[in-house]
Formats: structure tokens, C-alpha cells, sequence
């Protein structure tokens, strides 16, 4: 994978480039100390990952992100939590707080890589045709409710609750829940793993709709939903908190 890291510190980037040279299978192909600079590598170039800062003078890395029509993937390494939320709203492959464990760096690429290399096996079923004959997600997915079955726009899903042999999907597109017979397991094997994250043995959330995070709690649409004990370590670290 190539990648580009793009910080005003010259210490920080010292340090990806260390934590990159210990893993392996990453190419740095530049460093950047100007995000403006980067702006222009970033367009010029094919990359696949990105390291990037949030607070740069000139330009924020939230502003970089949303100023490049086809940006690659990429991992905000910054030393502001708070950010995390639109971090993740920007689709984010993972958010890095300062100073940055190593352990977390790791869980980062694995991350990266995983959704690099779905991205190139659904390229590599392109058909001579120009069609897509498989791909890691679909945009969207069938749920049967009462009599008939209803298409769900995944990027629509805000979150996910389950009750006992059913789920209730809420969903942006529609005022009122769908309720459907399925098992956690099986709705979250149709959701990609970036986007959703479970919260608790009974709900499932999708991190762009999140508004706020509290102790035990997050917040959809002034919804409090519960973050279980045993998954809140899981959380925050998704989360970057």
C-alpha cells in the first residue's frame, strides 16, 4: 500500500515512520509538512492511505479531507479526541490519539489493510463489460417484515436493536422501525464493519449518526442508548476516546 503522512510536526512523523518501517508493507511514498503541498500530491497521485493530522496552520485535516473529490483511505493521528466524532462521519478508516501505542497503530493498518484489499478483490471481478460482478457490501439490504420484503438503504441505518429472535432497524428514511425476524450475527455479517460497531448485546450503531458521546451512553437523535460494560472498552477505542 502506498501511503502519504501529513503533519506540521516533524517529531510525529518521525514517529508513523518508525511504526511503518517495524510492520512492513507499507511504501511512504511522501511526507508532508503543509497540507496545501499535500492537497496538490494527493491529486497528482494514486494513494492508498493517508496519515493526517487535524490541527495544521493554513488548513485543518478535516478541511483537507473535504477539499479532495476522491480522497484515499485514511487515519487521523492527532493529539484532540474531540474531533473523533466527525472523524468518523468523514469515514475515517480509524482515528489515532497522540501520543500514539503502538498496539493502536497496529489495529489501524489492520483495519486499512483489511478494507484495501476487499476494495482490490472486488476490482479483480470487474468484468470486461465494465460490471462489478461481486463486491465486499452491497448499499443496501432486504428485510423481511409481515408479508413482504423491504429494501434498506445501509448508509440510511442509524442504529439497530434487538429483541430477543427479532431486530428493529431504524432508519433515516423512515419515520417508523422495521421489525424483522434475525439474529445479531446475521445482520451484522451484511454490515460493513467500518461503519457499524456493536455497543451492546442489544444494539448496533452506526458511527455517522452518532452526536454525542457520554459516560455510559451515546446519543442518536436525542436517544440514549446504552453502551454495555463488556463493550465499552471496544468503544471507546473505535471511537478514539
Amino acid at each position: 500500500m502506498k501511503c502519504v503522512i501529513i503533519d506540521d510536526e516533524p517529531l510525529a512523523i518521525d514517529v508513523i515512520e518508525s511504526y511503518i518501517k517495524q510492520i512492513g508493507g507499507l511504501e511512504i511514498v511522501a511526507k508532508c509538512t503543509n497540507p496545501l503541498d499535500a492537497i496538490t500530491l494527493l491529486n497528482k497521485h494514486k494513494i492508498d492511505l493517508v496519515f493526517l493530522d487535524i490541527e495544521m496552520p493554513n488548513l485543518t485535516g478535516i478541511d483537507l479531507v473535504k477539499a479532495i473529490n476522491n480522497i484515499p483511505q485514511f487515519i487521523f493521528t492527532t493529539a484532540y479526541p474531540e474531533y473523533a466524532l466527525e472523524g468518523f462521519n468523514l469515514n475515517a478508516t480509524d482515528y489515532l490519539v497522540k501520543p500514539i501505542p503502538f498496539h493502536r497503530f497496529l489495529t489501524a493498518i489492520s483495519k486499512a489493510k483489511e478494507k484495501y484489499e476487499f476494495e482490490q478483490n472486488s476490482l479483480s471481478n470487474v468484468s470486461p463489460a465494465g460490471i462489478v460482478a461481486t463486491k465486499a457490501f452491497d448499499d443496501f439490504i432486504f428485510v423481511k417484515s409481515e408479508y413482504e420484503k423491504i429494501k434498506i438503504n445501509i448508509d440510511s441505518i442509524k442504529y439497530i436493536q434487538g429483541l430477543n429472535d427479532y431486530i428493529k432497524i431504524y432508519s433515516a428514511n423512515s419515520p417508523k422501525a422495521v421489525l424483522t425476524l434475525s439474529s445479531f450475527k446475521d445482520i451484522m455479517d451484511k454490515l460493513p464493519s467500518s461503519q457499524f460497531i456493536r455497543i451492546h448485546r442489544s444494539y448496533i450503531v452506526n458511527v455517522g449518526f452518532i452526536d454525542a458521546l457520554q459516560k455510559t451512553k451515546v446519543i442518536i437523535d436525542k436517544i440514549k442508548i446504552p453502551i454495555g460494560e463488556t463493550y465499552k472498552d471496544d468503544v471507546l477505542k473505535r471511537l478514539g476516546v
